[in-house]
């Protein structure tokens, strides 16, 4: 069976994309983003999922995703981040995909099963794994009680490359990021959250959400401020 073979180097490429593309709708869902009847319960490597079915946010999530596709099969890609940020445009939470390419494939070899790499059925059952903890992931987060909030796609590349992928005469589709959204503007005082990490023997992928310092600063206030009352 072709399942049962090892990964070739596209194949691992087209299912991290895959397994991401599935995984901002599943944030976007148990994060409160979007109203819950935006979504439709779907069936995904073995288990259920939630989709968007707005077609504004789905073109603009699969659009996202064709990009970090692109430079994946580069080997640029060091992570890629989902933040929820609040209406002043705060970071709330990062959902932080971590990405390494562990080999070096000549483009003629990259549709060649890689010896020592998972397969195709192994990697769908990785990625179950995964999305069983996401949709648990309320009862480490809490809930998200703000109104306003949104979200955003950011690509960070390796040794700060900007990225290069591109179709035609068209530039890459990315603009920059706004810094406070940003990996590198993670605070100490953040708390880090490990979900799952697969390790296709091709592509490395670690996920993780991380707390900003400002979402835990706005969750101890209600706290000061039922002690000041219980003080009085």
């Amino acid at each position: 069976m072709a399942s049962a073979l090892p990964l070739t180097f596209n194949q691992a490429v087209r299912g991290t994309a895959e397994f991401i593309e599935v995984a901002i709708h599943t944030i976007l869902y148990v994060r409160q983003v979007y109203p819950a009847e935006l979504f439709v319960r779907r069936r995904k490597y073995d288990t259920p999922v939630f989709q968007s079915r707005h077609p504004a946010l789905n073109e603009y999530i699969a659009g996202a995703v064709k990009a970090i596709s692109d430079e994946l099969a580069l080997g640029h890609v060091d992570k890629v981040v989902v933040v929820i940020k609040s209406a002043q445009e705060q970071p709330l939470e990062r959902f932080i995909f971590a990405v390494r390419n562990t080999l070096e494939i000549e483009s003629y070899n990259k549709d060649t099963s890689v010896e020592g790499a998972i397969s195709i059925a192994a990697m769908g059952q990785y990625f179950r794994s995964a999305l069983v903890k996401l949709n648990m992931i309320e009862a480490q987060l809490g809930q998200m009680h703000l109104d306003d909030i949104s979200f955003a796609i950011l690509l960070e590349l390796q040794d700060d490359k900007a990225p290069s992928a591109s179709h035609g005469k068209d530039p890459p589709p990315w603009i920059p990021g706004a810094s406070q959204h940003t990996t590198s503007a993670v605070s100490e005082t953040a708390e880090l959250h490990m979900v799952r990490a697969v390790d296709t023997g091709i592509i490395n992928l670690a996920l993780a959400v991380q707390e900003s310092e400002h979402k835990l600063n706005l969750e101890k206030e209600p706290q000061a401020k039922g002690k000041e009352k219980a003080a009085g």
